[in-house]
């Protein structure tokens, strides 16, 4: 049995823009985005068990441990590798759910990577992604740990390298459905194909946002209120939107506008953070050390 760090890192992503360019016969639609981490996210602990039980061991409101991506990613590496080890998850759950920061998708990537250590399974990054595939199309990146410029349903990856700002980002306290957003019939599904070299001229726009704003008002509340100091953008299918700052400094001082502004503040009830925007994620440079 390898030994294995204490606390292992599920970081956020940001989708610094989101392209939807078809769909397919089977549902899914066909995409471009880019991928960058954070270095914030969730935190998971690992406990081995002396028989084969997975177990999710803190009740988390509104997931069901059967419906948990933890667990159905510990129990579809189990069964692939015909593993006889259980194991007791501990998660810590940072970021918000339906914020569009790849929560889910990330803490089953790092249970992939943690028990595939742990259980001594020997399966490298295409063998785990190809298993994360099957929980969502987020996780790849997650496993596969670099910014990148995705396509098809986002699990075709090119390493991309990005600035690394500061990123300030806010939650408004919704949940916004991923299904619902690409299931609606105003959906813009036909957007040209871009080249990754022509990224820098292409437009960071991200096709979700007027879809989001009209099924979610607070989301187009965030993104004015955040947009009286900078650039306000949607990640991914929303809720969470961010902006970019050179310095966290800077990062610091909006944040405290935001909660002190007498004009348009930021509702106490919503969650914000600042982080670095990072090219390789936080998981992979524990992965490194070990």
């Amino acid at each position: 049995m390898t030994e294995l760090p204490l606390i292992w890192p599920a970081p956020a992503k940001l989708n610094l823009l989101l392209h939807i360019t078809g769909q397919r016969a089977d549902g899914y639609h066909e995409l471009q985005t880019v991928f960058q981490f954070l270095d914030y996210g969730d935190e998971l602990r690992f406990e081995p068990r002396p028989d084969t039980k997975v177990q999710r061991v803190q009740n988390i409101e509104g997931i069901p441990a059967e419906e948990d991506l933890v667990v159905r990613a510990a129990k579809a590496l189990q069964q692939t590798c015909a593993c006889q080890q259980g194991v007791d998850i501990y998660l810590d759950k940072k970021l918000p759910m339906g914020a569009g920061l790849g929560g889910g998708s990330s803490d089953a990537a790092t249970t992939l990577h943690a028990l595939n250590h742990l259980w001594a399974c020997g399966l490298d990054n295409d063998e785990l992604a190809e298993i994360g595939l099957k929980l969502g199309a987020d996780v790849p990146v997650f496993v596969h740990g670099f910014s990148a410029f995705a396509e098809g349903i986002g699990e075709q990856l090119t390493p991309i390298e990005l600035d690394q700002p500061w990123y300030l980002v806010i939650t408004p306290d919704i949940h916004v459905s991923t299904a619902a957003i690409f299931g609606d019939l105003e959906l813009t599904r036909d957007c040209p194909a871009i080249k990754i070299c022509g990224l820098p001229d292409s437009g960071w726009d991200n096709v979700c946002l007027p879809v989001v704003t009209r099924h979610y008002p607070k989301v187009a509340e965030a993104l004015e209120i955040l947009g009286q100091y900078a650039e306000a953008r949607m990640s991914g299918t929303g809720a969470s939107v961010f902006a970019a700052f050179e310095t966290e400094v800077e990062a610091k001082r909006v944040r405290t506008s935001l909660r002190e502004s007498t004009k348009a503040a930021m509702p106490e009830s919503w969650k914000d953070f600042i982080a670095k925007g990072v090219n390789t994620s936080p998981l992979h440079e524990q992965l490194n050390s070990l």
